[in-house]
Parts: C-alpha cells; sequence; structure tokens
C-alpha cells in the first residue's frame, strides 16, 4: 500500500512540475478572462464525469469567491442545469452542451470545455458552437489535446495521459487563474 501512496505522489509531483512550463498558457488563461470580466461578459464551463465536476468546482469559484470576499463574477457550469436531461432525451447526448451554449453564449464570453482526452463529442460540438456565436474557446485536456486542442483558441493541455493525474493539474490551473482573476479585478 505505502508503495502505491508513494508513487502516485512521485507522479502528481512529476505532472505538477511539467506543469510549471505551461504558465505562459496558465497566464493567458486568466488575462482573457479578466478581459471578459471587464468588459461585462461570463465564463461558461462543461465537461463529463471528473471533468464535469471540475467544471462546477471553477464556476463556483468565480461566482462565489476564492481568497476573499468580493463581488460575484458571472460563471456557468452547464452540467448544474438539470435541462440537460431534457436536451439529452430530444436531441441526443452529443447535444446536451451545445444547445445550452447556443442559450447561454453571447459575443466575447468565455466558454471553457474540460476533457482529459480532448475528444469527448459533446465538448467538441459545444465548443464549434460557441465559436459561431463569438464566444472565446478555451479547452482543458490532457497531454495530446486530442481533437479540442485544434478547435479552441487557447488549450491547457496538462503534461499527462493519466486521468487523476490531468484532473489534478486542472485544479492547479484552474486556481491559479482564479487568484490571477480575483487579485486583477479587485486588489
Amino acid at each position: 500500500m505505502e508503495d502505491l501512496i508513494l508513487k502516485r505522489i512521485s507522479e502528481h509531483k512529476e505532472t505538477i512540475e511539467e506543469l510549471s512550463g505551461y504558465k505562459g498558457t496558465i497566464k493567458k488563461i486568466a488575462e482573457t478572462i479578466i478581459n471578459c470580466y471587464k468588459h461585462n461578459g461570463k465564463v461558461i464551463l462543461f465537461g463529463n464525469g471528473g471533468s464535469c465536476s471540475d467544471s462546477m468546482h471553477l464556476a463556483t469559484e468565480f461566482l462565489s469567491r476564492y481568497y476573499f470576499d468580493r463581488k460575484s463574477l458571472p460563471a456557468i457550469a452547464l452540467t448544474d442545469n438539470v435541462s440537460l436531461t431534457a436536451i439529452g432525451n430530444d436531441y441526443g447526448y452529443e447535444d446536451v452542451f451545445a444547445k445550452q451554449v447556443e442559450g447561454f453564449v453571447k459575443k466575447g464570453d468565455i466558454v471553457i470545455g474540460i476533457s482529459t482526452s480532448g475528444n469527448s463529442k459533446n465538448i467538441i460540438k459545444a465548443i464549434g458552437k460557441a465559436k459561431e456565436l463569438g464566444g472565446i474557446t478555451i479547452a482543458f485536456t490532457g497531454k495530446s489535446g486530442g481533437v479540442l486542442k485544434s478547435k479552441v483558441d487557447i488549450c491547457l493541455n496538462v503534461p499527462s495521459d493519466d486521468t487523476p493525474r490531468i484532473q489534478e493539474g486542472y485544479m492547479l490551473a484552474g486556481h491559479i487563474i482564479c487568484e490571477l482573476v480575483e487579485k486583477e479585478l479587485f486588489g
């Protein structure tokens, strides 16, 4: 047991150390979100499975607070909207995010699709819809970036092929982004 614990900690440290090479991408994402908020836009996030939870977590950090009490920043996790069950039933699972994007996204809004593989069809379709509507598209993916890498304006591809390590990288990068946004907008 202890060997497995130490192995996973070592893998985590390796991924996080490699993530430091992506500081420029993390900074660019933060700057893009800051600009969006300065122009009265919103951030819309979505993902499947664990990435669903990641999208809800990051939306909450913007909407509620990160380090300190401040004005709420508009952020929506599309997975919080139960209409996705109707959309899935009426249109199909590939449309559960694209249909919501169609209803929520305005030009200049930030749209963040989270997919460890970068190949989730419903994420790719929603990103395409966001681009049609003038949204600024961002993906959080794993090492290869998958199909999403070429479909978005900015891709943060966490340098790992292991889903848990990728998701750990999302949270570190996401928290840094939240801190940078909060600090810039609220001091």
